[in-house]
């Protein structure tokens, strides 16, 4: 699988990556690097606690490196996510069905990822 076709499996925007990285080597770089990140894995850990204030930054964070690599779908629920948890600060039934949303687009845009492997 090439980086451009993974781009195409998980929906996410090649172009505008490419756009700024300029080149596949690059973008696979910071691609793989996706998958040694703890941000998700702090999100994750920061709910099971109901840290809310550390569960904000790991979504922020995760927002900001989905936009950076053009992550369309990864970019689009953890940025909800992010908003919801700055402005609530408390774990309800919306912030729950949006972190299911973030744990699905995580798993799909990581599965992808490790395809370049």
């Amino acid at each position: 699988m090439t980086v451009k076709q993974c781009y195409e499996a998980i929906g996410a925007n090649y172009e505008e990556v490419e756009s700024r990285l300029r080149t596949e080597e690059r973008i696979k770089k910071f691609l793989l690097k996706v998958l040694n990140d703890k941000s998700y894995d702090l999100l994750c850990t920061s709910i099971e606690q109901n840290n809310m204030e550390e569960a904000f930054r790991a979504a922020h964070t995760l927002k900001g490196i989905s936009q950076n690599l053009s992550l369309t779908i990864l970019y689009n629920s953890s940025s909800v996510l992010s908003d919801v948890l700055r402005d609530n600060q408390k774990y309800d039934e919306k912030a729950a069905e949006l972190f299911e949303q973030v744990k699905k687009d995580y798993e799909k845009v990581t599965e992808a990822i490790k395809n370049l492997c």
